[in-house]
């Protein structure tokens, strides 16, 4: 992966800009820019809780800013899964939601030492119980989710931290060994592949080291979306996942997401997850629950994203890419 490249464009070069519904943008943007800690987005956040006219506001004060680094774009799609399950184990609710521990081990450990050995067993870290361990694995990628207990009881949970391993695409792990073609590769297709092998899916799912760990979110009003990376609500389709060590958590984003259903609309970048590398790299937020799975998994789609910077801000990019 080549050095970050940042190209100027105009509103011009925006395909679709002109008919977004800008003011849906700028209140997804209002909800997190009072959390960027630098001055010139402190003042353009305090104009924008003003209520300006939304694509004046955006035309006037920021530049859009095409950022490369020699690999293409890749769009995805994530979700809030809402599962089943129990607080308390039994024949059917065998695996485990675990808190972080609290002592230092959270790194020590591969997902399958995790969950062969069972390391953490008996120190009271269990949030709840799920059926179905590819449940857990999935809950684990998109880093949140509702847990509807027996009587209809929802608790909420949400990223807590990570063992620090790397992420290994279970899907690219798949068309690897031929089972399936790259366009073929879904979120759905790969599950139903795991339950239709269940010993080889079992070891599948354990390729892929990194494992995460949760904290209870009730808090959060059953109305609003997750917890993101900004610890502020997502919301759907306004809110995307990016690399932070290229775009700026809290930044409005322009994406052309192409492919059977595209979009051209303005997001704000108010997440991050362990896939999500690289400067044409993004994971839309589609919502909560089955349908918005089924739409998330489909994703894996080309196009561009343009992120919008202060204009001072994308001059000075401009001139060392590595100001700020």
């Amino acid at each position: 992966m080549a050095a970050p490249t940042y190209t100027i464009l105009g509103y011009d070069d925006l395909d679709g800009w002109a008919a977004d519904d800008h003011a849906a943008a700028l209140a997804v943007f209002t909800q997190t820019c009072g959390d960027i800690a630098r001055p010139d987005w402190a003042r353009l956040c305090a104009h924008a809780k003003d209520g300006p006219a939304a694509r004046d506001f955006f035309e006037t004060f920021f530049l859009p800013v095409l950022i490369e680094d020699g690999t293409p774009m890749l769009f995805t799609g994530y979700y809030e899964p809402e599962i089943t399950g129990s607080l308390i184990p039994d024949e059917t609710y065998r695996h485990p939601i675990y808190a972080l521990p609290p002592d230092g081990t959270a790194g020590t450990y591969s997902r399958r030492e995790i969950e062969e050995d069972q390391p953490f067993r008996g120190l009271d870290l269990e949030i709840a119980w799920l059926a179905d361990p590819v449940d857990l694995f999935f809950l684990q990628v998109q880093g949140s989710g509702r847990i509807r207990m027996p009587g209809n009881h929802m608790i909420r949970v949400g990223y807590a931290g990570k063992n620090g391993r790397d992420y290994t695409s279970i899907g690219m792990a798949l068309v690897d060994r031929g089972v399936f073609t790259a366009d073929q590769v879904s979120a759905p297709v790969i599950r139903q592949w795991v339950r239709d092998n269940p010993e080889q899916g079992q070891a599948l799912l354990w390729q892929n080291d990194s494992y995460v760990y949760f904290r209870m979110v009730n808090e959060v009003p059953p109305e609003l979306g997750p917890l993101g990376a900004m610890n502020r609500s997502i919301t759907p389709l306004r809110s995307i996942a990016v690399d932070p060590a290229i775009t700026l958590l809290g930044a409005p984003v322009w994406i052309e997401k192409d492919g059977d259903d595209p979009l051209r609309r303005l997001m704000v970048a108010q997440d991050t997850g362990s896939a999500i590398k690289g400067a044409q790299r993004a994971d839309v937020y589609y919502g909560t629950g089955d349908a918005a799975g089924v739409a998330a998994g489909n994703v894996k789609d080309g196009g561009r994203m343009v992120v919008l910077m202060p204009v001072e801000y994308a001059l000075s990019k401009l001139r060392d890419p590595l100001a700020y």
